[in-house]
């Protein structure tokens, strides 16, 4: 499946306008994510958006929670975004969370987590698990239903809803209802097909990969840490039911896969889609890009089917 002519144009455009992600430092790498995001322009408009805070490890975890127009109790999604462990905020998917939380009639509470480097591994882990255990203290409070939450987030930010599921397994709460995996970051493992065939030009490059990993690890020996690398934890049984979507032309396709996988294979109830033709962020980019508005609603389908049967 060649590349689809609408990424290979949005591609030219971006790669033109923009420096190699390792050749910049951390905070000009956010600054133009930022600015590519504002690019995008404006959400959708939601019944209610209320920025808060969640006590944390490290101090105050920034949340901004996204209630459409919906019966409470509500189910909730708890999103982290996705940027690499260094880049990326509440505002740079803004409009992903606008967008599912619309199209699920669900609560969506993004989370804000500490970025590398400098706060380095665990502390995204740590912040992550610590806001889904508060947000379901809070439940009441929220509006959301303690009984039918998700976690959930794109690269990085994928990686962290996985490794929360597992921590959740892992200390004996809380309980999930679904893990939704977008071309997460499952394995600190450069040497897949797909890194090594779309290495460079297709958005995400292996070098940059290289790049945020440097930043978020302090030693290379974490690489191997479960909570670091998912994909290589020994047990991946018990746990909650997962979405997972790759992007074909993207160099975390294969990890992505094999997590899909190893999940089906412990008995994780799993539904995977890998989007030809697509690259990394695609559905983030669903106002140029086709595919990233089916996603979201595929995604949108999901969560409501899994988080509000009813509502079918």
């Amino acid at each position: 499946m060649p590349l689809d002519p609408r990424v290979q144009a949005f591609l030219q455009a971006a790669q033109a306008a923009s420096t190699p992600i390792h050749e910049q430092t951390p905070e000009q790498a956010r600054q133009e994510m930022l600015a590519q995001t504002h690019m995008l322009g404006p959400g959708e408009a939601v019944a209610n958006v209320t920025d808060a805070s969640l006590p944390g490890p490290g101090g105050d975890i920034p949340i901004r929670i996204y209630q459409p127009d919906v019966r409470t109790p509500s189910p909730c999604l708890v999103y982290f975004h996705g940027g690499g462990f260094v880049i990326g905020s509440i505002d740079t998917h803004d409009g992903m969370c606008r967008a599912m939380a619309n199209g699920a009639g669900i609560i969506v509470i993004s989370v804000d987590y500490r970025l590398a480097p400098e706060h380095k591994f665990p502390a995204a882990v740590d912040d992550a698990y610590a806001a889904t255990c508060e947000i379901i203290r809070r439940a009441e409070q929220l509006g959301i239903d303690p009984q039918r939450v998700a976690v959930g987030g794109d690269s990085a930010g994928g990686n962290l809803a996985a490794v929360v599921a597992l921590m959740a397994r892992d200390r004996k709460g809380p309980e999930l209802a679904m893990q939704l995996l977008l071309y997460p970051v499952t394995d600190a493992n450069l040497e897949t097909r797909s890194y090594l065939e779309y290495a460079e030009g297709y958005m995400l490059t292996r070098e940059a990969m290289g790049w945020f990993w440097n930043h978020y690890l302090t030693d290379p020996a974490e690489r191997e840490h479960v909570y670091a690398s998912p994909l290589r934890a020994a047990d991946l049984s018990k746990l909650p039911p997962a979405l997972v979507i790759t992007a074909e032309c993207d160099p975390l396709c294969d990890e992505g896969d094999a997590y899909a996988e190893r999940l089906k294979q412990a008995g994780v109830r799993v539904a995977y889609t890998c989007y030809p033709g697509m690259i990394h962020g695609f559905i983030r980019r669903a106002k140029v890009l086709q595919d990233g508005r089916k996603a979201l609603e595929q995604i949108s389908q999901a969560l409501r089917a899994t988080l509000a049967p009813e509502t079918i």
